[in-house]
């Protein structure tokens, strides 16, 4: 199990992760994971669930995502074998079949 943050408000150890945000059940107080300080530098990109990614994993989108310049979306639940991860907003690179290479937010992804 992944180690979580203490609430920046009140400082409550009871935080706990829904989808991209961490949320207090005691204060009420939510921030977003991407904008958690990493001190180290060998930073770890998260699933939507907080699961750590690897190159190489394979992912599960968890949203339909729709392709900029294309009539094509990307339905929920598509797997995604073979992950490499990059810099960037869009911090994986992937080839999915029927569609071809792509970049993708680990924010709509989770690990299988």
């Amino acid at each position: 199990m992944t180690k979580l943050p203490v609430c920046s408000k009140c400082q409550s150890k009871y935080t706990y992760i829904d989808r991209a945000l961490f949320i207090c059940p005691e204060c009420g107080h939510e921030w977003s994971v991407l904008n958690q300080d990493n001190d180290s530098e060998d930073a770890t990109i998260n699933d939507a669930n907080g699961q750590p990614l690897k190159d190489g994993d394979t992912v599960t989108v968890i949203k339909d995502l729709k392709i900029k310049g294309s009539s094509k979306v990307i339905k929920i639940g598509t797997k995604v074998k073979n992950i490499r991860l990059v810099d960037g907003d869009h911090d994986i690179d992937c080839k999915i079949d029927s569609i071809g290479a792509m970049k993708l937010k680990s924010i709509f992804v989770k690990k299988v």
